[in-house]
């Protein structure tokens, strides 16, 4: 899935649900589900993701909604497997932003 953020310090938690096209609740949910998933609140307690935040969130999405996995698969997974699962999702991610652009240049042809 591709992300589609403008470049900023912190995203609103209504940016990032409408970004991965999913109710704000489940990303709440994901939050206290996941420990990687650490956005900062400000005075109101408003949670502000960061960038960081957000590839988290990718990873995340990717392995419950993408791959299918349950929450306690996806958290092991995680746990076991961290560090080849973000460089297998980012090589994933450039190869789908790599198809976007290739289609845009067939669609120009």
């Amino acid at each position: 899935m591709v992300i589609d953020l403008p470049e900023k310090r912190y995203y609103g938690i209504g940016e990032v649900a409408k970004a991965f096209e999913v109710n704000t609740s489940l990303i709440r949910f994901w939050e206290k589900e996941f420990d990687a998933l650490k956005p900062k609140k400000n005075a109101k307690g408003n949670r502000k993701f960061t960038p960081d935040d957000i590839k988290n969130l990718q990873l995340i999405y990717h392995l419950v909604k993408e791959r299918g996995f349950t929450l306690d698969g996806a958290k092991t997974h995680l746990k076991e497997n961290r560090r080849k699962t973000l460089e297998n999702f980012e090589i994933i991610a450039k190869l789908e932003r790599i198809k976007v652009e290739l289609t845009k240049i067939k669609e120009q042809l």
